[in-house]
């Protein structure tokens, strides 16, 4: 497959140098130039196929030109020894959950797919290299999970001081070995924009061989449009169209939802659901995009001002506004909002969400009054409640239970190397510090 730069197509790449460059030369992004369908017959009969098939068959069918069909089935059973079940929340409403990964956060889909991909890379080609990633929140976690310990790959870390949660730290300061974490005072955004420098820096890039793992690499969005296949296979059964409401930061999950609809997944709409750093459901709403400073909110994953992932989204739909807000609805929601839709969903269905959840939930049931035909919605919940265990159990006044792999991290102290949201502070790091 063929990767171009959205900023000059003419700039291109396979798979390996879009997987393993990350950014083209021109501080684009890569998108595939033309995105195959899956045949009818394969979506006919999805319901039948494990996860790990449907995950098979979209690669196979998006890089069956560069790696054969059993190496990707050894890649695919590397990546994936858990699912993402469908639960049902009400007569009308589905969730999809994201969190059964080692991370416990739907960035499990994409952080432990691009590791095995890139190990087998790294494999035939006998070569190291170092990620970069800036988190939110669950994009360290996972990819700390992912990549730990695995040969020829090293991992620099950068998140917002005093913007994750409690375990979310854990999860990316605890780990050691392979894996470095950088402790940034300043926000996501600034974390992300430190991460594009290093990758447009000529001296970083001439001394290491720097990638990233963040939703801008191109092997994190693909593997994220397979739970969207299989939620449909699990509800194809109902014979009603789906509608799917995302709760959205980067947009990289929304991308992969959109990139899914273009391969041939029956989808009759999308929801990108936000906090109140929302310049993408301003721009549905008025063809205009003014992206902003991120705000900090109860929903800390996605406080995300200038999305990176938009250009992708426009991308979809040949950059025409009117094709974007006719697929997509967008609605955004403050802090009491959430709170109330995590009290709401745990009072009537006794179901625990974790804010971002709580957020898609909301812009589903706002869709509804917009679309009042007989469909069925799934709203994506992208991590474990107790990841966010203060805020949740003071929302819903009461204790949740902690998974063994989560209490585990607690008593671990963490290790994290703090620095201002320079970017000469970070290039000194990296220079010092990698190999």
């Amino acid at each position: 497959m063929i990767f171009y730069s959205t900023k000059t197509a003419s700039i291109k790449a396979s798979a390996e140098e879009a997987i393993f460059n990350s950014l083209p030369a021109d501080n684009g992004l890569y998108m595939p130039e033309n995105i195959p369908t899956l045949s009818p017959d394969f979506i006919a009969n999805i319901e039948n196929r494990t996860f790990n098939e449907i995950a098979i068959e979209i690669t196979h069918t998006l890089f069956g030109g560069e790696i054969t069909r059993s190496e990707i089935e050894i890649i695919i059973n590397k990546a994936y020894d858990f699912d993402a079940p469908i639960r049902q929340i009400n007569e009308q409403d589905y969730v999809l959950e994201l969190f059964h990964g080692p991370s416990m956060a739907f960035k499990d889909f994409g952080a432990r797919f691009m590791a095995a991909i890139m190990s087998h890379y790294l494999l035939r080609s006998k070569k190291e290299i170092n990620i970069l990633v800036a988190t939110s929140g669950d994009t360290g976690g996972a990819v700390a999970q992912g990549f730990f310990q695995i040969p020829g790959i090293s991992i620099t870390i950068l998140y917002p001081s005093g913007k994750v949660s409690d375990i979310q730290e854990k999860q990316l300061t605890t780990l050691g070995h392979n894996v470095t974490a950088v402790e940034v005072d300043g926000t996501f955004d600034d974390c992300q924009k430190l991460v594009k420098e290093a990758f447009l820096d000529a001296e970083l890039n001439a001394r290491f061989n720097l990638a990233s793992a963040n939703s801008i690499n191109i092997a994190r969005l693909i593997p994220q449009s397979f739970y969207y296949f299989s939620a449909y296979a699990q509800l194809k059964k109902l014979g009603k169209p789906i509608v799917f409401a995302v709760p959205s930061g980067n947009f990289g999950n929304l991308s992969a939802g959109l990139l899914a609809y273009k391969m041939g997944l029956p989808v009759a709409h999308f929801v990108a659901a936000t906090n109140l750093n929302n310049a993408v459901p301003r721009y549905l709403e008025s063809g205009n995009y003014e992206p902003r400073t991120s705000i900090e909110t109860v929903s800390n994953a996605m406080d995300v001002g200038n999305p990176s992932n938009f250009v992708r989204l426009q991308r979809f739909f040949e950059d025409d506004w009117k094709l974007v807000a006719e697929k997509i609805s967008g609605y955004y929601f403050d802090d009491e909002q959430t709170k109330s839709a995590m009290r709401e969903v745990s009072e009537q269905a006794g179901y625990v969400m974790c804010p971002h959840t709580a957020v898609a939930y909301k812009g589903l049931e706002a869709y509804r009054k917009k679309d009042t035909s007989d469909f069925t919605g799934v709203f994506l919940s992208t991590a474990h409640p107790a990841k966010f265990i203060d805020l949740v159990e003071e929302t819903l006044e009461k204790e949740i239970e902690i998974p063994e792999r989560l209490k585990s991290l607690l008593s671990i102290e963490k290790v994290s190397t703090k620095m201002d949201a320079s970017f000469r502070d970070l290039k000194l790091l990296l220079m010092n510090t990698l190999k």
